[in-house]
């Protein structure tokens, strides 16, 4: 009876034991799509003004999901390029405005069979998912950033020049035959980094 007692309890104890998990808005993969397409938008970022010039990036307008790392990285391309920055309006020499055309993750998918279906089955909108029964598919998944800015004098607002349309794109692309066999880069690997060599002087 009191090995009963306790087998019982035990049992009762591990059933209160629960395991939660949190997901965010966003999947790894998108966030690391879009950080690699605002990367390669910025790449090679200069400005026609002099290296002393102190630059306040303003991103008042600029409004897209993962704003803060767009902003990082074009902060990070003017001070490559040899730039110095100021922390805010008032200290600044220039300032550079800039916004966001897009920042967003572009998707296709190409089915050689029949996609996926969500059939309707009565007056009230109610659908059965029928499963995709494909031979072949393709799917895209594209990290597209485009940003564009002006600079204008920081004391006298004098305009300085346009910065064009700085565009950059990441893609994965994973192939399926059969709805099974499957190929290609299926996600956005976040890369190794090297304690031994991490750090790079501009």
């Amino acid at each position: 009876m009191r090995a009963a007692i306790i087998v019982t309890a035990a049992a009762l104890l591990a059933g209160c034991a629960q395991v939660s998990e949190s997901y965010t808005g966003r999947t790894a993969t998108e966030q690391l799509l879009l950080a690699r397409a605002a990367d390669q938008a910025v790449e090679g970022l200069e400005l026609p003004v002099e290296k002393s010039a102190r630059i306040f990036v303003d991103n008042a307008y600029f409004q897209a999901e993962g704003a803060a790392y767009a902003i990082s990285a074009v902060r990070q391309a003017l001070s490559e390029a040899g730039h110095a920055l100021a922390s805010d309006k008032a200290s600044a020499d220039v300032i550079l405005e800039i916004r966001a055309g897009t920042l967003a993750l572009e998707q296709m998918r190409r089915v050689v069979g029949i996609p996926p279906l969500a059939v309707p089955i009565n007056e009230n909108l109610n659908v059965v998912s029928l499963p995709e029964l494909s031979l072949y598919s393709r799917r895209d998944r594209t990290g597209v950033a485009e940003f564009s800015a002006f600079v204008y004098d920081a004391r006298s607002g004098a305009p300085l020049g346009v910065v064009q349309p700085m565009i950059g794109e990441f893609r994965i692309r994973s192939h399926k035959v059969l709805m099974i066999v499957a190929w290609g880069q299926q996600w956005a690997d976040p890369g190794e980094a090297d304690p031994g060599d991490s750090w790079t002087a501009f």
